[in-house]
């Protein structure tokens, strides 16, 4: 195909377009109102799945020594600790700093410890992955000087357990949207090509080849599903900013650290503008195609 047949076909593309203006804005909306609801549940699937990343790796180990300890058994729990299977850091934290910690959370109150103080020093475990938490703390309780062993045992289980089920249900839910969005858009834009089914037996009655009639369409779908996209893009990009600045300014909720604006909402809005464009392709595609067979 030579540049001018191109220029012909997208000319031919945008005249459609304005001939057809009903047609296609009942398409656009169909493209944007289902791009729509897909992106408001992508932003938070994508957000839930951060915040549930976040929880996990706030999840940790917390080993307390044995007081009969001295110092190079204290050093040598910790070089074992370290020497651990899937351990990823270890830190160590004396009971002074740990009465600190508690007075800081709970208030002065605890500060009378100051003269007696019964905690125990402690080492802090970080695993590599959240799920080893679990099989790393049975093995540290075995080690000497360890006293005690504290991971959330139970909750951490239970934790682990409803965040594997909310993200294999968001994959399911937007899996099964994305199907019905292809669905709904594809055969709205099949209704506009249908009814342009003379056209099209009138191009072929003149002798244009297939790929002559197919090339307008094929423009005209791309240009439906990048219109109906771009009103969805605006919407969730506004109002994840302003949902972002509410999240930010709020100290109460400060644990719900969303997913940065940029480039997160760029992202976004590609996948949305990609979708819209292949769908309404592969729309028109399907539709030309059952008028040019023989």
């Amino acid at each position: 195909m030579n540049i001018n047949s191109l220029f012909r076909h997208f000319r031919e593309s945008f005249k459609s377009l304005g001939r057809n203006a009903w047609m296609t804005f009942a398409s656009a909306s169909a493209v944007t109102v289902t791009l729509l609801l897909v992106g408001v549940f992508f932003v938070i699937l994508m957000n839930m799945n951060n915040i549930a990343k976040n929880v996990e790796n706030d999840v940790e180990i917390r080993v307390q020594i044995d007081a009969a300890a001295k110092q190079d058994d204290m050093d040598k729990l910790g070089q074992q600790l370290k020497d651990t299977n899937a351990v990823k850091t270890v830190t160590f934290s004396s009971k002074e700093e740990e009465l600190e910690s508690i007075v800081k959370s709970l208030g002065k109150s605890f500060a009378l410890f100051e003269q007696d103080n019964p905690l125990r020093n402690v080492y802090v475990v970080k695993t590599k992955t959240p799920e080893d938490v679990i099989k790393v703390a049975h093995k540290i309780e075995k080690y000497d000087y360890v006293e005690k062993v504290k991971y959330g045992q139970g909750t951490v289980e239970k934790l682990f357990n409803v965040i594997n089920v909310m993200r294999n249900i968001g994959v399911v839910l937007i899996v099964g949207l994305l199907f019905t969005a292809m669905f709904l858009i594809s055969n709205t834009i099949k209704i506009t090509i249908v009814a342009r089914r003379n056209e099209i037996e009138i191009m072929r009655l003149v002798g244009a080849s297939n790929s002559f009639i197919r090339w307008p369409f094929f423009l005209e779908g791309l240009w439906l599903g990048i219109l109906g996209s771009i009103i969805p893009i605006i919407l969730i990009a506004t109002t994840y900013h302003k949902v972002i600045g509410v999240v930010t300014d709020r100290s109460d909720i400060g644990y719900l650290q969303m997913l940065p604006f940029s480039p997160f909402i760029y992202q976004v809005s590609g996948v949305l503008l990609l979708m819209g464009a292949l769908i309404g392709v592969w729309g028109s595609m399907m539709s030309v195609r059952k008028f040019l067979k023989v």
